[in-house]
């Protein structure tokens, strides 16, 4: 499957599916899926029971995963653009192709 080049917290957009161009950012990353968890894009209703935490039940509306291929990075100026990793010293740094910059 091979090292994943978008981890959470860095700002994504949708490139493909249902959701395409809907932007936020990676809350979590499901490595063993390649799927992602973005903040308010591909939302589900959740029915939930009565519990400890949520003694009311009812339904939840929660983000539900997307798939790694579907997701581009944005730089800081807006653009998507690919990831590509390289030394700088003895540092490995992952920088934006299309720009350049240092993520």
């Amino acid at each position: 499957m091979g090292k994943l080049k978008i981890k959470s917290g860095d700002t994504v957009r949708v490139i493909a599916g249902d959701h395409k161009g809907s932007e936020g950012k990676i809350l979590k990353v499901l490595k063993d899926k390649n799927k992602a968890i973005v903040e308010g894009v591909n939302m589900i209703k959740k029915h939930m029971k009565p519990s400890a935490q949520n003694p009311q039940g009812g339904i939840v509306e929660k983000e539900a995963s997307i798939h790694m291929s579907n997701l581009s990075l944005l730089t800081s100026k807006g653009d998507t653009t690919r990831v590509g990793i390289r030394m700088e010293g003895d540092k490995k740094v992952r920088f934006a192709k299309k720009s350049n910059e240092v993520i």
